[in-house]
């Protein structure tokens, strides 16, 4: 199937579907009227002005008093790119290179960046073919762009870079060779339309969201198995609770929990104690708490990727190219450090339960194994979750206070989403693996509860799982069960529908 790029709003719903059932991009013919259009205005412009316009005629950066005569325009674009790929560090994952490609082709067709039809076929042909370039995670600053990321994304348009195709990393000279193409010819300005622009923070902050999104859900569904082993009280997810202080996703999450946990014969059964530990208490609070975060990212982000963020900006009908910021990342780097603090407490909270589940309170054997002492059980995922949640709390450390001045102290103030960026995958990707120890624990103390059975929906949850980590009766190397616990959650399906409601 093909999603045709248009001046449509581009969904994030729209976004999973195309990368999960690996849909073909293709240009619309309003889009390709825009980007021409603008093209034949820029080379119209070009024909008849010799003053300077920064970026198309001109040095880069704080040599942006350098004039570039006519003849040297194509070369000046080829320096900035080749000049540009400084990235080191580790290699971006193939799957969040394929997002950049598709949020640059997305920012490109909207008419103002001045690029080529040609340009832009290729970058949806690397698309579809899954021609993925190889970029490095470190050497933007998220200010001008991400420059040095955007740079490695565009090398293969000129020949130049290396990709990874059907598995193996090849140069760009054998791709075009593979494929019977030609470099692209850069013209005036596209350069820097490709690497202006904010693909990168988008792109690691289009596939965190989903992610959390997910991981949000999960949250809540797995916490309600760790409620019913705990023999926790329904009575904190009252509605009449939660219309009290009317927070969005704390209402959400006390609504999920009377869902899920429904006709639950434990939840239901008379309790001996009168109120449970905040970890579980306070679901809603805190689980709700990052949902609300989560809306407020997913606005911001929606927003930056139906958006034309390179530089400078053209605007045929008014007659206008200005140069302005809109390459800025300063309202990602405060999204992404939001989003990773919001993270960080789903894996708090989730540690916390853990904790509680080993601990031997409420009828559970300590460290959820039968004759504990000579079995250790469950007491070293515990350690290991609290060793994750610590790592956590480093990475969620702002980087967006930070700043440092570049480009000999033209670009002097600069936002840094690119490290939060880094950070915040690295930090969700942990929170998947708290979630899992917490749900390895939470299937191994609901065992201690038969005959009482959790609800319909958590037994047929818990069944799925089971076929897939089974119940540890005496000591064995958990590693390889925690690794399942993670796969299992990996491979979860969620319907958009429960994903972005």
């Amino acid at each position: 199937m093909y999603h045709y790029i248009s001046s449509q709003i581009l969904e994030f719903s729209t976004i999973n579907t195309i990368i999960s059932e690996h849909h073909k991009l293709k240009l619309s013919e309003d889009a390709i009227l825009r980007i021409s259009k603008c093209r034949k205005y820029l080379d119209d412009r070009m024909a008849k002005q010799e003053d300077p316009i920064y970026g198309i005629n001109t040095g880069f950066g704080s040599l942006y008093n350098v004039k570039i005569s006519n003849d040297n325009l194509t070369q000046l674009q080829e320096n900035l790119m080749m000049s540009h790929a400084c990235g080191m560090g580790q290699e971006v994952p193939n799957e969040i290179v394929k997002l950049m490609l598709l949020l640059k082709i997305q920012s490109l067709s909207y008419g103002n960046s001045g690029v080529q039809v040609e340009t832009v076929e290729r970058l949806i042909e690397f698309f579809n073919n899954d021609i993925l370039p190889v970029v490095y995670t470190k050497g933007s600053l998220g200010a001008s762009g991400d420059l040095s990321p955007l740079a490695h994304m565009s090398l293969p348009l000129i020949g130049k870079g290396e990709v990874w195709y059907e598995g193996k990393r090849i140069s760009s000279e054998e791709l075009m060779i593979k494929f019977n193409w030609s470099p692209i010819t850069l013209k005036s300005k596209e350069g820097l339309a490709l690497l202006n622009g904010t693909q990168f923070m988008s792109a690691y902050g289009t596939h965190l969201l989903l992610k959390a999104f997910k991981l949000s859900y999960m949250a809540d569904l797995i916490a309600c198995v760790s409620l019913d082993a705990f023999d926790g009280r329904i009575e904190p997810f009252n509605e009449l609770v939660h219309l009290a202080r009317p927070h969005k996703g704390q209402l959400k999450t006390a609504q999920r929990v009377r869902t899920f946990l429904e006709d639950s014969q434990l939840i239901s059964q008379h309790k001996e104690h009168v109120q449970d530990p905040y970890s579980f208490r306070c679901i809603p609070q805190v689980h709700g708490a990052t949902k609300d975060t989560l809306d407020h990212v997913h606005r911001v982000f929606k927003t930056e990727i139906n958006s034309v963020t390179d530089n400078p900006n053209i605007f045929v009908g008014e007659d206008e190219i200005i140069s302005g910021g809109n390459f800025h990342g300063q309202p990602l780097a405060l999204a992404l450090d939001y989003l990773k603090i919001a993270m960080a407490e789903l894996g708090n909270i989730s540690e916390r339960r853990i904790f509680q589940l080993v601990s031997g309170l409420r009828g559970l054997p300590a460290f959820l194994v039968n004759n504990p002492g000579l079995n250790s059980g469950f007491m070293i995922p515990q350690y290991t979750a609290a060793s994750i949640v610590s790592a956590n709390k480093q990475l969620a450390t702002p980087a967006s206070v930070d700043s440092i001045v570049s480009s000999n102290g033209q670009e002097d103030h600069v936002s840094m989403g690119a490290n939060a960026a880094t950070q915040a995958f690295e930090l969700i990707n942990n929170v998947e693996e708290i979630l899992a120890i917490e749900l390895f624990n939470a299937s191994q103390a609901l065992e201690f509860r038969k005959p009482l059975q959790s609800s319909n929906f958590i037994n047929s949850f818990i069944s799925s799982y089971q076929n897939e980590v089974n119940f540890v009766e005496k000591d064995e190397i958990l590693h390889d069960l925690m690794k399942k616990s993670k796969q299992f959650i990996g491979d979860f399906c969620i319907d958009n529908d429960l994903l972005f409601d």
